[in-house]
């Protein structure tokens, strides 16, 4: 068995012309894997040591770079966090990196960043490398941001010339002129991912690693980390990790899907890539809140002949009607209540709202049993193709009180098309002039 471990980092680019289409982020077949005992990892750990230091062992072919005999074979409590991922990236394409926490992003974007070296497999990488992981990290909160800027400029490799000469730009970039004599202990957590951010985007590196870093600041602010990456795309290979499947849509060129340490997916159709991810989504499963006055007793979906009740899924085509019956029960008298249906995303944002022709809730009242069964037709349903959540809700007339609030109650899947998220499709008439 052939084991090939390398990671080799280039201060060069990998072709002399420095084309666009150069590659510079190569893996094969790259496998790591992990002990979830200490003691255990301890044990493998100090046996790999001793047989790499055995002048009279042979490694075979399988060794790595040192000599040491790599374990191809899972021990007891070991586990593969990464296995067989390939992939290559060129110059001025940006692969987004997706999957479900434990999924081995984190694992994949260490090795690639150098702080850990593969099992298996081998990775190239050329040209000068950031990572944008921890922007905050190797802030000292005592110092000021104007200091911490000069700091993290140095080890980034700037040289005092760049840095007098971007140091302006980083301060406009992040927009804290009248913070930035004060210390970074007193900066909120958005604040320190702007300071952050703002010297990475003045580095012009040929290989950029993001990871998640994005999470945390203001709208306006991560649009204009958008737009620095996409700049950056253009003379660099990015590694984009979110959970965010927007950002994911806005700067990516390719998708990969990661499942269990295996790659599941890679293709340049992100919206197919993003429908892998969805399909592995975890069901959070029905919950209610509210005072607890009315339950929401039943649901029945029903799309022609397709039927679904609660906790489970109708599958409906682009553009297809459906309707919705729902039978309420009042705990006690309550008058009259309003009814809201709505149909979440993978997203948990709201992207439908079922309303009457007054734009508003259905009022209605229980019978002499406190009974109430309501239904709601919804001639078609236009939105992309994903999984999208049911939520009813049922309050007083004037919203003053929610006698009960039901989400996750059952789930509408939209399966023709391309996915895109949850945009509305429109067919429109087009004409080359």
């Amino acid at each position: 068995m052939c084991v090939n471990i390398a990671v080799n980092i280039s201060e060069t680019g990998w072709g002399p012309e420095g084309m666009p289409d150069e590659v510079l982020i190569k893996a094969e077949n790259v496998s790591k894997k992990f002990c979830r005992s200490l003691r255990r990892s301890m044990w493998y750990g100090l046996h790999g040591v001793i047989g790499a230091l055995n002048p009279f062992s042979i490694a075979p072919k399988g060794g790595d770079l040192d000599g040491q005999a790599m374990e191809v074979e899972l021990r007891k409590d070991e586990f593969w966090s990464l296995q067989d991922v390939s992939f290559d990236i060129r110059r001025g394409e940006c692969l987004g990196l997706i999957g479900h926490n434990g999924a081995g992003k984190s694992t994949l974007l260490k090795i690639l960043n150098g702080l850990m070296r593969p099992d298996l497999g081998r990775i190239t990488m050329r040209g000068r490398v950031a990572a944008l992981i921890e922007l905050n990290a190797g802030f000292n909160g005592l110092l000021t941001g104007r200091e911490n800027i000069i700091n993290q400029a140095t080890l980034l490799g700037f040289s005092k010339q760049e840095l007098n000469s971007r140091f302006d730009e980083i301060v406009e970039f992040s927009g804290l002129h009248q913070f930035l004599d004060m210390p970074v202990q007193n900066y909120s957590s958005g604040m320190k991912v702007k300071l952050g951010f703002s010297v990475y985007a003045m580095l012009r590196p040929d290989v950029l690693i993001i990871d998640e870093v994005l999470a945390v600041g203001d709208v306006a602010f991560r649009m204009k980390c958008l737009n620095a990456i996409g700049d950056m795309m253009r003379t660099a290979a990015v590694v984009f990790v979110s959970h965010s499947m927007p950002q994911i849509f806005r700067v990516c060129s390719e998708v990969m899907v990661l499942d269990q340490g295996a790659c599941v997916y890679r293709g340049r159709n992100i919206s197919a890539g993003v429908a892998r991810y969805l399909d592995l989504a975890t069901n959070v499963g029905h919950q209610v809140t509210g005072a607890g006055t009315v339950h929401v007793q039943e649901v029945q979906l029903c799309a022609g002949e397709a039927r679904a009740g609660i906790g489970q899924t109708l599958e409906i085509p682009h553009g297809a009607g459906f309707e919705t019956v729902v039978m309420l029960q009042a705990r006690q008298p309550v008058g009259p209540a309003r009814l809201e249906l709505l149909l979440w995303n993978s997203e948990m944002l709201p992207v439908v709202e079922m309303m009457t022709t007054e734009l508003v809730g259905y009022v209605f009242e229980f019978d002499s049993q406190l009974r109430a069964v309501v239904r709601v037709r919804l001639p078609k349903l236009e939105l992309g193709p994903g999984v999208y959540t049911l939520c009813v809700i049922v309050t007083n007339p004037d919203h003053s009180l929610v006698h009960c609030r039901h989400d996750c109650l059952a789930t509408i899947k939209v399966l023709a098309g391309s996915p895109s998220g949850a945009c509305v499709l429109s067919v429109c008439e087009w004409e080359l002039l």
